[in-house]
């Protein structure tokens, strides 16, 4: 039989030789010790010109960049390069890379917080890092020392500190990013990549502004993803393929997608946010409820946050599980719903008011709730970000 194209792209133990591969797990990543490259090592070359620090409050989410960059790139050939933070500039690709053409892509989403007391702190970075690394395994990516990316991070970070608002209402966002540089149009794992950090102080992330409640549109003919994908993993093309069924929803007057899977319609994310449902459950029980990690959803941040800070409360039960449209439909028409969220790095919470599904506008009576569970969540959350409650869920830089 003759070869197919793009045979070149199985993948088997000898191929693995950027130590993408090795002995996986989904919590730990690779248990073999990978090159990396090291804080110790960093280059730092300093801006010359500094741009205008902007206002606080006229901040749009993700248009306006800081100074200086960091940037590590890797080769089969010289393994990982000494990492460099430099003036914030365009980057230089060949044509034929493979992030262009193939979405070899993973990206990260963290933040920085000047705190009340004018100290800089990260919140929870360290399981950002985690995540990227399973991302890294999962596209063919050269893996990293965590530790070292971290370090990494938080001096670029300290250069541009000053762009971190000064306000209890913005932020500085994170945007660790990893691509294949591979200069061909063979489907292959890539040979070249390129890790680089990019700065980008922000205010909220909904033109709405912060916590005001968003209506969904709920259709099953577009699918986020599937068992065995890659829903779970946080790179480019889980994104990009969800444009269009976002630009429907806003043509039919919605401001987000509710994501639907399988023949019963199982609810999983909220655009690009986690889901949370606070509601009276079929057993009579208090009940705040997500969908489980089942491959299908993102192992969000804020969500396992959100988990573990309202199960140390004890006040109600809180669960990973399954969530239907028709279990949904039922609760609204028994008067079980209380509050919906959604929930994500860059909106911390965010208050559900709607979904339109099949035709019909079904009312989440969030905010009439107070809302106030959505609103006890985020004001615990940003509490801790911004410095007015100590937690070792953040690293304070300064």
């Amino acid at each position: 039989m003759a070869s197919l194209p793009g045979a070149a792209a199985v993948l088997d133990r000898q191929d693995c030789s950027n130590g993408c591969c090795g002995e996986y797990n989904r919590e730990g990543g690779s248990t073999e010790v990978a090159e990396t490259f090291k804080a110790k090592d960093l280059i730092i070359t300093p801006a010359t010109v500094l741009k205008e620090k902007p206002d606080p409050g006229t901040l749009v989410f993700g248009a306006t960049f800081t100074d200086h960059m960091l940037t590590v790139e890797w080769s089969l050939e010289a393994g990982w390069e000494k990492p460099h933070i430099k003036p914030f500039q365009n980057l230089s690709l060949h044509p034929g890379s493979s992030a262009l053409h193939y979405a070899v892509e993973l990206l990260e989403g963290l933040k920085a917080f000047r705190g009340v007391d004018n100290r800089i702190r990260l919140f929870r970075p360290n399981l950002n890092v985690d995540r990227m690394y399973r991302s890294a395994v999962r596209l063919t990516l050269p893996v990293f020392d965590k530790e070292e990316l971290l370090e990494c991070i938080q001096q670029l970070v300290q250069i541009d500190q000053e762009w971190v608002p000064y306000s209890t209402s913005a932020s500085l966002y994170i945007r660790p990013t990893m691509i294949g540089t591979e200069p061909s149009l063979g489907v292959k794992k890539p040979t070249k990549a390129l890790l680089f950090v990019i700065l980008s102080p922000v205010g909220p992330y909904f033109s709405s502004g912060t916590f005001n409640p968003v209506s969904l549109w709920a259709d099953p003919k577009y699918v986020r993803a599937w068992e065995g994908g890659t829903g779970d993993y946080k790179i480019g093309g889980n994104y990009g393929a969800c444009l269009l069924a976002q630009c429907e929803a806003a043509e039919k007057g919605c401001q987000q997608v509710l994501w639907l899977y399988g023949k019963d319609q199982q609810i999983t994310e909220v655009g690009t946010m986690n889901l949370f449902l606070y509601w009276i459950n079929e057993e009579g029980e208090e009940e705040l409820a997500t969908p489980p990690l089942d491959g299908i959803i993102l192992p969000g941040v804020t969500r396992q946050s959100i988990l573990e800070l309202t199960r140390d409360w004890g006040e109600f039960k809180v669960s990973e599980r399954v969530l239907t449209m028709d279990e949904l439909t039922a609760a609204l028409e028994g008067d079980r719903v209380r509050e919906m969220f959604g929930s994500g790095t860059a909106c911390v919470v965010c208050p559900v008011s709607d979904i339109l599904y099949k035709g019909q506008m079904l009312h989440i009576p969030t905010m009439e709730n107070g809302p106030k569970l959505t609103s006890r969540i985020f004001s615990k959350l940003t509490d801790i970000q911004y410095g007015r409650e100590d937690s070792d869920w953040t690293v304070v830089l300064s």
